[in-house]
């Protein structure tokens, strides 16, 4: 009989939970139709839950009808797209995580300062186009310390760097000691802008993956922080480490050698997926479960204002919302 070491915290993270609430208790209030522009996280499951009840997902405000509402989901979107919006009267309910938010208006500050900008994180996401869009001309996005000598300044002793949220802490300190390393006046954000929960999930999965044969991750392959979840457990001691969307996905043969197997999911992730995770792993003989905790989440969010304005009106109590990681 093996050991199953179930990391917490892990799955839902604060931002994650108010954007999920956001579109569920839009749902309820307005009925449909109801757009979301791209995923409202990056989690199949969910996406396809609330597509059953009716919500649309859409690439690009051009699929959404004049003066429809629409959802911007938790990865935030660049003011041209916010212009985009007002200017076709469309109803928008934002998503945007108060942390994605926040390092939106660092670039803002550092930008109306006149300091170029270098954003670390992944071409294409959401999240990084979405930043980038707050000030095109002043920003350069790097994915690695590789990618250091490519920046090219117009003033050295006036450049500051920020970070996609969901980035590998080991990996981004890494990029930033190279920036140094060139750019001797680097000024930093005024906070870490790599979230609490990534920081807190990245800890809790390098704590099972010393003691773990084999790591499963639960998240989609477009959820970056999950993505990082598997490096890390890779880089912290694991046998080995596997990304699963659902535990049917779970192949007996990973565990074919495995004493102990640890368990951990994405920010975007349901508690429910992680449980039918578990059951999967006691079906397959690893019923002994040992949590192991590495830090305590304990932030929620508000849901958007013009929302519980909406709510109330309508004679409803917005939620106090739990944190359910």
């Amino acid at each position: 009989m093996g050991k199953l070491l179930l990391a917490a915290p892990r799955g839902y993270c604060a931002g994650v939970d108010r954007a999920v609430e956001t579109v569920e208790r839009a749902l309820e209030l307005y009925g449909t139709p109801l757009y979301v522009r791209k995923q409202i996280v990056h989690n199949k499951h969910v996406v396809d839950s609330l597509a059953a009840r009716g919500v649309v997902f859409v690439d690009e405000l051009d699929e959404v009808p004049n003066s429809a509402r629409v959802v911007f989901s938790a990865h935030g979107v660049s003011p041209a797209v916010r212009q985009e919006a007002e200017r076709r009267s469309l109803q928008v309910i934002d998503a945007t995580c108060p942390l994605v938010t926040k390092v939106h208006k660092e670039v803002a500050k550092f930008a109306s300062r006149g300091y170029s900008i270098v954003l670390i994180g992944h071409q294409g996401h959401e999240e990084v186009e979405g930043t980038a869009g707050e000030a095109p001309d002043s920003i350069q996005v790097i994915d690695s310390p590789a990618e250091v000598d490519s920046v090219e300044v117009p003033d050295p002793s006036r450049v500051a760097w920020l970070s996609q949220t969901t980035l590998s802490v080991d990996e981004t300190v890494a990029t930033v000691d190279r920036l140094r390393s060139r750019f001797e006046d680097l000024t930093d954000p005024p906070s870490g802008d790599i979230c609490y929960a990534t920081q807190n999930r990245q800890s809790a999965v390098k704590r099972i993956a010393s003691q773990s044969d084999v790591v499963i991750v639960v998240g989609s392959a477009n959820s970056s922080n999950s993505v990082r979840l598997v490096e890390v457990a890779l880089r912290s001691g694991a046998g080995t480490a596997h990304r699963v969307d659902a535990a049917s996905e779970i192949n007996p043969e990973w565990l074919a050698d495995a004493q102990t197997v640890g368990l951990t999911s994405g920010a975007s992730v349901p508690e429910s997926l992680v449980e039918e995770a578990v059951q999967r792993l006691a079906d397959l003989g690893f019923a002994e479960v040992e949590l192991v905790t590495a830090a305590s989440d304990a932030l929620a969010f508000a849901l958007p204002r013009d929302l519980r304005r909406d709510m109330e009106l309508a004679g409803q109590e917005p939620p106090q919302l739990p944190h359910r990681a």
